[in-house]
């Protein structure tokens, strides 16, 4: 009787035996999130705050194009803000208001999401717009239409947010959410592949501008692919009513948490001399003698 008492194993110990690695593996995620979260915010943050004030002085020469590119990084501080209310708030400190802070928070983050992407957009379909309409975009594009558009992108976000999703069912939130961050796929791709085909007729546009407007297009198209549509696939998932696992739901919280790192890269594309260096460091030399046979066009100044 001694013996068979000694093999058996009580329901609790099989339980403890059970969880404990699945814990386990949920907190070296966590932590890896955690470590990555940190490093972001410290590179991203201050590097973001100064290209604000490059591109504000570029503003101010009446320059209309960085004028979507700051509103977009400014919608980068607002998720930086919240990375940093996520590493140093603590759940025991959290956990009185879990139930009031947490939709606060995730409302203000998913805001600067949806303004990020709209802001997006925006730079694509400006600098599709001053090759494919130059005529039109000339005597149309004002910084008071510019300021305008970015007003209506902020109040849009901020009422969907705030007016709207507390009213509805967490299920209907994400299906929204992951329908109006899919619109801007079809988008993107069309201002790229129009502006690709106009800029490969055009004789007026020198080289180097061309580099500046492509690389920002793709540079936009490829941020939003790689960081913003799987989470919009988890989304549709999750809104569907379907399952997904810790460790791809975590992957797509990483991968949209990079997206501000991102996005400073469009800095290059406005500032000809920083795209000009970088080109030079990376080829050394080359490309000299087509430019100057070329009637170049400053497309800033269309």
């Amino acid at each position: 009787m001694e013996n068979i008492y000694n093999n058996t194993t009580s329901p609790t110990e099989d339980y403890y035996d059970t969880i404990v690695p699945v814990l386990q593996y949920y907190e070296k995620i966590n932590f890896i999130m955690y470590v990555c979260t940190c490093i972001i915010i410290s590179i991203g943050l201050p590097l973001t705050l100064v290209t604000i004030y490059a591109l504000y002085s570029l503003v101010r020469k009446d320059q209309v194009s960085p004028i979507y590119i700051i509103n977009l990084l400014i919608s980068d501080i607002i998720q930086f803000s919240i990375m940093i209310v996520w590493v140093l708030d603590p759940m025991e400190e959290i956990e009185e208001m879990e139930e009031m802070a947490v939709p606060f928070v995730d409302r203000i983050y998913e805001c600067g999401i949806m303004t990020s992407v709209c802001f997006m957009v925006c730079v694509s379909l400006e600098r599709y717009l001053v090759i494919v309409h130059p005529l039109w975009y000339r005597y149309k594009r004002t910084i008071k239409t510019s300021v305008t558009v970015c007003v209506m992108v902020w109040v849009t976000t901020i009422v969907f947010n705030f007016a709207v999703f507390p009213w509805v069912d967490d299920s209907v939130v994400k299906l929204t959410i992951s329908v109006f961050l899919l619109l801007p796929f079809p988008l993107l791709i069309f201002f790229l592949v129009r502006t690709l085909k106009a800029l490969s007729a055009s004789v007026s546009v020198n080289s180097a501008e061309k580099r500046r407007i492509v690389g920002m297009l793709v540079s936009v198209l490829l941020i939003y692919t790689l960081l913003f549509l799987p989470i919009t696939v988890m989304f549709l998932v999750e809104g569907a009513g379907s399952d997904i696992s810790f460790l791809a739901r975590s992957l797509c919280r990483l991968l949209i948490r990079l997206s501000p790192l991102a996005d400073l890269v469009l800095y290059i594309f406005i500032r000809k001399a920083t795209l000009g260096k970088l080109l030079a460091s990376v080829c050394c030399c080359k490309e000299e003698s087509n430019d100057s046979h070329t009637s170049a066009v400053n497309i800033d100044n269309i």
